[in-house]
């Protein structure tokens, strides 16, 4: 969808200034955040693509005025509301009110220090060969889906180059939907900065985005 999130390319909101010696957490909220989301990936409680989508679903106005953490804290909040796992009582008051409900599987230590330093696995096994091979053309398809995609954009209707076959992955449009995982082969695609931004762009400028292949077309 075309939200707040997908600000690749947009002007207006400044320069990004990185903090010195950034710590990991600015709050000890933020770690609880964190803990929670990583807690809800390990149980499978919904998976990680319907939680970009309800992320990005944040109306503009308030995505742009929240911390990463804050968008994290917000979007499992909804989550957690849309998929039964507390009531907006519970969320008020922040803890549970009744009986609490157990996930289908414990999860335990182990399981969250792997999620941290792996995360899931999504590459999948191959339905079919690949379609695009290291070196074609390919340009971007213009679509503008209501629901989750990956394909920015800034990239959209516009000409690359295939330089890496990553693998076949699980398709982000089907999964954040709940409509299955029908994994496709998913590339690295690079672009000419000129191409995407104009001719006003650094010529020297190249940018590639990881796009699985119904966002491409073949020239």
């Amino acid at each position: 969808m075309n939200g707040a999130a997908d600000m690749g390319g947009m002007h207006g909101f400044g320069p990004v200034v990185p903090e010195p010696n950034e710590p990991v957490f600015h709050a000890d909220w933020e770690k609880t955040s964190f803990a929670l989301n990583m807690v809800t990936g390990v149980a499978k409680l919904w998976n990680l693509d319907a939680f970009r989508f309800k992320r990005e679903s944040i109306p503009p106005p308030q995505y742009l005025n929240l911390s990463y953490y804050g968008l994290w804290t917000v979007t499992l909040e909804h989550m957690m509301l849309e998929y039964g796992i507390a009531t907006p009582e519970e969320i008020a008051a922040g803890h549970a009110i009744a009986p609490v409900k157990k996930a289908a599987r414990t999860v335990t230590a182990d399981d969250m220090t792997n999620m941290v330093r792996c995360g899931s696995p999504y590459n999948r096994p191959a339905p079919a060969p690949a379609l695009f091979k290291v070196g074609d053309k390919v340009r971007a398809k213009n679509i503008h889906p209501k629901t989750h995609t990956r394909l920015p954009r800034y990239a959209r209707g516009h000409v690359g180059e295939v330089v890496r076959i990553v693998g076949c992955h699980v398709f982000p449009d089907s999964n954040a939907s709940n409509a299955g995982e029908d994994p496709h082969w998913l590339y690295t695609v690079r672009f000419d900065g000129r191409e995407l931004w104009g001719e006003d762009s650094d010529p020297m400028v190249r940018v590639c985005i990881e796009a699985w292949e119904p966002y491409l077309e073949r020239l």
